[in-house]
């Protein structure tokens, strides 16, 4: 982590000291974000399904050879702004003079001896893995509420960050300006985080949020209006202590609402997005103070990062804290003898016939289009609720997933925090539901079985309400 720091410190000063401009500065920030933009998703579901201790065995050596050869290029005197991009880009992090730093690391992964975990269904494919964090994301409102509102407020507070060299530089010719600037940035980030408990036990993580950005916008305003080092540094000291409230709620918040099953993932898909937009702002607030002026630059980022508050009238910070806990409420479904159901078979269609009076019909409407949400979240890429022009009172709710294995995940991914819509669909029918399963039948499985189904009683799928 220390390497890390050091680096991001190291590449920002030392393209100031090249002479390079804002925008090249700037970019400074976007070449060490960008990288999570692009590799953070295919990062997070390789971290949900392979062994996460070579993982990080493997790219921790990779920071290190890295960091190694900016070294020498460095001390050969053959760097320039744009090798210092594209090193800085590949690097992602890590500082030359600090490549010992990896070693530590590199060490206790080795050595790590991860506890193996035994899943009770067959293991995802990267791509697999890939679709279902992007479909979790997609049907979870709180997890997209909370990317979304993150991802407007980075691309506004990226420009304090992205444009600081520059304005250390404007103050204090000497990197040691420069370090006291991130020292009183980081000293207020530790009192903030010191602060955070007393602040949250007393407003809600909606209030505490929003004083944070305005809080910060503020020092965004302040750092393009002065000039005097002392003053920079406790505006700083302030603007360090919003940012560490509002970033370290997002994510906790974010972690909350993640199950185990799709955690990686899940924050890959928030990475993508803060450090896009960090990138990007990072490069936008660049060019417009090649443009306008450094000082000008930083007062619209922080206009913008204050106006970004008004996300919250339309969306909403969820409740801080949802119950995840594995509800295994659904049994397995029973196959043929003879028909093993293959795991990688597919695609599965699901049916449920229910029983609806047709009184309870709109409410029973209601309620299982926010089941459907839920039967998408966990992996079907298909849904839909039928009326049967026959029977009013009688309706058929169909879905389609991947293959007979994704569906036996799916089996897994329900949690007691959706017991309360389960319980809600079940209130407005009667009888027992009859649940089918039916595989896709090629020339091949029609000459054994052309349709697989079996039928469940709806306590095999819903639980009963004495079951609380």
């Amino acid at each position: 982590m220390w390497g890390t720091f050091m680096q991001s410190v190291g590449a920002a000063w030392l393209m100031v000291s090249l002479g390079a401009g804002p925008l090249y500065v700037a970019l400074t920030q976007t070449a060490g974000a960008l990288p999570f933009f692009v590799l953070a998703l295919p990062a997070g579901a390789i971290g949900d399904i392979v062994d996460r201790r070579k993982l990080i065995l493997f790219t921790e050596t990779w920071m290190a050879a890295i960091a190694i050869l900016l070294a020498g290029v460095t001390i050969g005197g053959h760097l320039s702004p744009v090798l210092l991009l594209v090193l800085t880009f590949a690097l992602s992090a890590g500082d030359a003079l600090e490549a010992a730093s990896f070693l530590g690391v590199i060490f206790v992964i080795a050595r790590w001896k991860r506890p193996r975990h035994k899943s009770t269904t067959p293991p995802e494919t990267l791509s697999g893995a890939t679709v279902a964090a992007l479909r979790y994301v997609r049907y979870s409102p709180a997890i997209r509420t909370l990317i979304i509102r993150s991802g407007i407020l980075m691309f506004f507070a990226s420009g304090f960050l992205a444009l600081l060299p520059s304005v250390a530089h404007e103050a204090s010719r000497s990197p040691m300006g420069y370090g006291l600037l991130l020292g009183s940035f980081g000293l207020g980030a530790v009192l903030g985080a010191l602060t955070m408990q007393r602040v949250r036990a007393r407003w809600s993580a909606e209030a505490v949020v929003s004083s944070g950005v305005l809080i910060f916008g503020l020092m965004t305003l302040a750092m393009g209006s002065f000039r005097a080092l002392p003053i920079l540094g406790a505006v700083m000291l302030v603007g360090g202590a919003s940012w560490i409230v509002f970033i370290s709620l997002f994510n906790v918040l974010i972690l909350n609402h993640t199950p185990d099953w799709v955690r990686a993932r899940v924050l890959a898909v928030s990475m993508l997005v803060f450090q896009g937009a960090m990138a990007g702002g990072s490069a936008a607030w660049g060019a417009l103070a090649t443009k306008t002026g450094i000082h000008s630059a930083l007062m619209w980022a922080g206009l913008g990062t204050m106006v970004s508050t008004l996300t919250a009238i339309f969306l909403k910070l969820p409740d801080e804290t949802v119950d995840l806990t594995p509800w295994i409420h659904w049994r397995l479904p029973t196959v043929f003898s003879h028909d093993p159901a293959p795991t990688e078979a597919g695609p599965v269609m699901v049916t449920v016939e229910y029983n609806v009076d047709e009184v309870k019909a709109p409410g029973f409407i209601k309620a299982i289009n926010r089941y459907g949400r839920i039967r998408r979240r966990d992996g079907a890429y298909q849904w839909g609720i039928f009326r049967d022009l026959e029977n009013p009172e009688r309706y058929l709710e169909t879905f389609l997933v991947d293959s007979w294995a994704e569906h036996l995940r799916q089996h897994e991914r329900s949690t007691r925090a959706d017991r309360a819509v389960t319980e809600r669909v079940r209130s407005f029918t009667s009888g027992e539901p009859i649940v089918r399963h039916l595989l896709y039948a090629t020339a091949n499985s029609a000459e054994q079985i052309t349709e697989h189904s079996h039928q469940h009683k709806w306590d095999e799928w819903l639980p009963s309400l004495s079951d609380r």
